[in-house]
């Protein structure tokens, strides 16, 4: 065997475990981001302690139409008795901000029936981590010990993932309708939510 023959053999080689270490990346990640759609498929709603509203951008005193959507579907799992208080998550969206994102909620919720007395909420929380802390620490505090976890089904993986890394023994119910509709704007929120999948192992193991 000539020395060039033997250069391209251990180059195919070489490129075939490429290959294959490739196609078992692309598995992987196919595999992760089927997960995160069957999660937000299912709805696991049943009597709970609290139901925990992620929050969502706000625009003054007026929830976004994502925001809103969660809003609503929490009130409804409230109106229909599956816990007897609502945890409204979400600070101030930025400088000069009237309202936290969970005030605007609350005031959203009150104009909904919702009595004053059974809405719980945290205004210092800016992203999804923070929202399911302060929830609970709001828990906690209230002696409630059961949530009914509300956002996007495209976030609910990670939110309950959360959810079990801060002890909160929770269920998921991702609304039923979303304003993320378009094929552009779910595909980016599924790669983004396949890319918090891996930073989150990433930063445990470090």
């Amino acid at each position: 065997m000539s020395a060039r023959t033997s250069r391209r053999k251990r180059k195919r080689g070489f490129l075939g475990w490429i290959g294959r270490i490739l196609l078992l990346v692309l598995i992987w990640l196919i595999g992760v981001a089927a997960y995160i759609i069957w999660t937000g498929q299912r709805d696991d709603a049943g009597p709970a302690d609290a139901i925990i509203v992620l929050g969502a951008a706000a625009y003054d005193a007026k929830p976004s139409p994502v925001f809103e959507e969660r809003i609503r579907h929490g009130i409804d799992l409230f109106h229909r008795g599956l816990a007897p208080k609502l945890i409204f998550t979400g600070g101030y969206g930025g400088a000069g901000a009237r309202f936290s994102e969970s005030q605007v909620a609350r005031r959203y919720a009150l104009r909904q029936g919702v009595p004053e007395n059974a809405i719980l909420i945290e205004s210092i929380s800016r992203n999804t981590h923070e929202n399911l802390r302060q929830a609970s620490t709001l828990m906690q505090n209230h002696n409630l010990h059961s949530a009914i976890i509300v956002s996007d089904p495209l976030h609910m993986a990670r939110a309950l993932r959360l959810s079990g890394e801060l002890g909160i023994r929770a269920v998921g119910s991702p609304t039923p309708t979303t304003r993320f509709r378009s094929f552009a704007t779910r595909w980016r929120f599924l790669l983004a939510e396949v890319y918090f999948f891996h930073r989150d192992r990433l930063s445990r193991a470090m």
